[in-house]
């Protein structure tokens, strides 16, 4: 597309076939036909029915699915029933998570404006935005939205709030003028406006250049519309796991039913055997548990200002290893504040100016006279620059309203971006005083005397090279500068633009958007927890880098970019020194979505945060995209994860500790039901190649993973976080749940509970197969309610208490009592398919269902006390 910012104003109306006194009809029929309609659209969405139905595309949900088959046609009712509900219930959960995160363009419309004022034929008349076409002259006024990109033709004082697409809260004086550039990063295009921002001062002539998909905010919403949400690590593990687990389960069952047929059992009962193996096997309700283990966490959260709208995106916090930083609003104040003065030959903190001094008390006057900002119910009103100027007078008990009324404006020339001055009269010490603030560069030529403790004196070059260095120095650290002056008139006219000469020069006040108090602190945890803090912002590069520096985010060796230097990158020299790089300035947001591609092609877990529209594509193309709840916008926070409701980058801190122990807890909850999945596998692998009686029937092994097993599940996912959670570094993302050393331990675990379980079904066996299969069930559900006391840690109860953790006490409770029921209430015999049991039998239930427990705490105590002797 062609840069119009560097073309004169002729040549843009040249290059759009239009005129100053605006398009005819016949033009505007021509293009609306060809580049459509001035709104924003969006890629065709899956149906709910499709989402719904491609959560049945899950190899385990498959097997279930035949196993429920089976079951049915074996005429076991219940477990069909049981099966289909839960698969249901799953697909449910998926298909609401899936839509929560479609809805980032709906906001992104709504910043378009309704109607626009346009000139057709010559005539002005008012339209509706979607109507307008490029080429079409638009007359722009405060308080207008405006429609569509375009070049400014006449400029009268126009300022402009771009941070909707730059992120900066900052107005932008626009000029007519050409700018002799090739390039030229978005901030700075002084000459161009751009759909969605907001006008809030003065007037404007404009050509448009682009409409719909074509503008900047366009742009946005196309690479909305491109980015995938990147799949969370948990989710990732989860899909690997169950896919192997999958074809594990399917070669068993399959050496069962073969094992089974092989010695001439019945058909139907070898399938109903590998069935029970299948059912035994697959951990029906993780899914759910994941769920609300991760539900859980984000209540906690929302306790801590943090609310997380994706839930698998908990997880995604605990490995995030970088954090991509906006700086305005997020860690910094988004509010300028007056920071050092240069006043009388003397620069020194703002907190010490001192009303006695007359030099003092005179740029004071001059910040708060000459000034249109204002305080109204508490909110601030004007120009944010002008406003830190208020401020400043408020810390010193100068409340400008009243102030104003005290020494009234006789005149004024306002501000322009051309002679980049303001100038006001006001009656000071029984004198008509001129006050101007402005551009130094501008002012200095336009001074001839210095204000100073001994009164005033004419300058001299020594003078100015005091206030140049003073300038610099506070440039060179980030700080905007506006210097102030005044004049004494002898005449009562209104003054004019030939006034604005033979100044008193009064001082220089320098501010800064300033850094929250809590962000030093935060980057500093952020850093002892492994994580690499990155701010990527639309402000200047001097700027950028002057903050980054005071909260610690760039040190010694670090480097900064600026979005055009950026450009001059190929993909690999950004990987050559992307790890250098702290600070990126002045980007858009296809240089957004590369940074935290670059980082996620190292393997990086990449978390970014945000607030303006062009935060979004990359909060949604991120691994968790982090928005700001008080400044963000509608579109920033559809499209990322989470969401901060005090804006506060130290939440964020907080965030990945409550993530990293969920993650531990979840990957503690799936170990729970494994090991006991395992034991139950083992039972019936051994039985079936014993060719013994079937120990479990599906409805038995239903009734443990799904209510025995779901309450512990759940109070695994609810231990506390232990203190040192945030002294490891990132978990790895390319590290699966199924690691070596978590697979070993669940089928240690597994065999010692699946042994226990089998002594449990020989001694039944004495009796009957129905004693057996019913010793066999209770015991593994008993034992597998005390392994939830093993899984809480990897320490033992001993050292982590088993009170600490009171809803693993409450869910062991209400699972004895489950099973208690099923095993004493006659009723339930026959839903549950167990035989009474004798005295004898309970006993040995309840004395081998402990053992496992017993032996694997036993183990953790002696490896504890071994470890605390070598280092002692």
């Amino acid at each position: 597309m062609a840069a119009y910012f560097n073309q004169s104003a002729e040549s843009v109306l040249k290059a759009l076939d239009t005129q100053m006194e605006g398009l005819q009809d016949s033009q505007v029929t021509e293009r609306r036909q060809k580049y459509g309609d001035n709104t924003l659209t969006e890629t065709k969405r899956k149906s709910p029915i499709v989402v719904f139905l491609e959560q049945f595309k899950d190899l385990l949900v498959g097997i279930l699915i035949v196993a429920a088959i089976i079951s049915m046609f074996s005429g076991e009712i219940e477990s069909t029933i049981v099966i289909f509900a839960v698969i249901i219930l799953n697909a449910i959960l998926g298909t609401v998570q899936h839509f929560k995160a479609e809805k980032s363009l709906a906001s992104l419309k709504s910043l378009s404006s309704p109607t626009a004022k346009v000139l057709r034929n010559g005539v002005k008349i008012e339209i509706p935005s979607a109507e307008v076409v490029p080429g079409d002259i638009v007359f722009l006024e405060a308080g207008d939205m405006v429609v569509a990109d375009g070049r400014i033709l006449e400029n009268y004082s126009l300022q402009v709030n771009e941070s909707s697409l730059t992120g900066e809260s900052e107005n932008v004086t626009k000029i007519a003028e050409k700018i002799n550039q090739d390039k030229l990063p978005l901030g700075d295009q002084k000459n161009m406006v751009f759909s969605g921002s907001f006008i809030t001062y003065g007037r404007a002539v404009m050509v448009v250049t682009s409409t719909g998909m074509n503008t900047e905010i366009g742009k946005i919403a196309t690479l909305m519309n491109q980015t995938q949400q990147k799949a969370t690590p948990l989710q990732v593990s989860l899909d690997e796991f169950s896919k192997k687990l999958a074809l594990v389960i399917i070669a068993i069952c399959i050496v069962v039913f073969g094992l089974g047929l092989y010695r001439n059992m019945p058909f139907l009962d070898a399938l109903m055997f590998a069935v029970a193996l299948a059912v035994a096997a697959i951990p029906e309700a993780l899914s759910s548990i994941v769920t609300i283990v991760l539900a859980m966490g984000t209540q906690k959260m929302v306790k801590e200002n943090a609310i997380i709208k994706q839930l698998k995106a908990v997880e995604s916090l605990g490995s995030v290893s970088i954090i991509c930083s906006d700086k305005t609003g997020t860690l910094t104040q988004n509010k300028m504040t007056v920071q050092q003065i240069y006043t009388d030959h003397q620069l020194f903190d703002c907190k010490k100016l001192d009303r006695s001094n007359p030099v003092h008390q005179l740029l004071l006057d001059t910040a708060v006279l000459a000034n249109d900002a204002t305080i109204i119910d508490g909110n601030p009103i004007g120009d944010p620059t002008e406003f830190a100027l208020i401020d400043l007078a408020h810390h010193f008990e100068v409340e400008e309203v009243s102030y104003r009324e005290q020494y009234p404006r006789l005149s004024e020339i306002p501000f322009d971006s051309d002679r980049k001055l303001m100038s006001t009269v006001h009656m000071l010490n029984g004198k008509r005083m001129m006050l101007t603030k402005g551009a130094l560069d501008v002012l200095m030529e336009r001074v001839t005397q210095i204000y100073t403790a001994k009164g005033v004196c004419p300058i001299t070059p020594e003078d100015k090279q005091k206030i140049l260095d003073a300038n610099q120095h506070l440039s060179e650290n980030g700080l905007r500068v506006l210097a102030f002056a005044c004049k004494e008139l002898n005449t009562e006219n209104n003054i004019t633009l030939e006034d604005e000469q033979g100044y008193t020069f009064v001082g220089l006040i320098s501010m800064i958007d300033p850094p929250r108090e809590e962000s030093k602190q935060a980057v500093a945890d952020a850093r002892r927890a492994g994580i690499k803090p990155i701010m990527i912002t639309g402000d200047h590069k001097v700027t950028a880098s002057a903050i980054a520096k005071q909260i610690g985010i760039m040190q010694e060796g670090d480097m900064a970019l600026t979005g055009l230097e950026l450009d001059a990158f190929t993909d690999q020299q950004l990987d050559e020194v992307l790890e250098k790089v702290s600070v990126y300035a002045r980007v858009s947001p296809e240089h957004k979505i590369r940074i935290v591609d670059a980082w996620q092609r190292k393997g990086k877990i990449v978390s970014m945060t945000g607030d303006g529209v062009n935060d979004a594509p990359a909060l949604k193309k991120a691994d968790i995209g982090i928005a700001m709840g008080i400044t963000g916008t509608e579109v920033s926070k559809d499209a990322a994860s989470m969401i901060l409701t005090d804006d506060n980058f130290a939440t964020i801190v907080k965030a990945v500790a409550n993530g990293r122990n969920v993650y531990r807890n979840i990957k503690n909850a799936i170990k729970f039901l494994l090991g006991g999945n395992m034991a139950g596998i083992l039972v019936v692998l051994y039985t079936s190649i014993a060719a013994l009686p079937v120990p479990f029937v599906p409805v038995h092994l239903l009734f443990i993973n799904l209510l025995t097993d779901s309450l512990p599940a759940i109070a695994i996912g609810m231990e506390p976080a232990s203190k040192d959670v945030l002294k490891d570094p990132p978990r790895d993302p390319k590290e699966g749940i199924l690691t070596g050393d978590f697979l070993m331990r669940i089928c240690v675990e597994g065999c010692i509970i699946g042994i226990f379980t089998l002594i449990a079904f020989y001694i039944g066996l004495q009796t009957s197969a129905a004693v057996a299969s019913t010793m066999a069930f209770c015991t593994l559900s008993l034992a597998r309610l005390f392994h939830g006391f093993n899984c809480r840690s990897k320490h033992s109860i001993g050292k982590v208490g088993l009170f600490s953790n009171i809803y693993s006490v409450l869910a062991f409770v209400v699972g004895v009592l489950l099973l208690s029921a099923v095993m004493y209430i006659p009723f339930l015999h026959g839903l549950f398919s167990v035989a009474p049991l004798s005295g004898a039998n309970i006993g040995f239930i309840y004395l081998l269902a402990f053992c496992p427990t017993f032996i694997i705490q036993l183990y953790k105590s002696i490896r504890e006390a071994v470890f605390n002797r070598k280092n002692r």
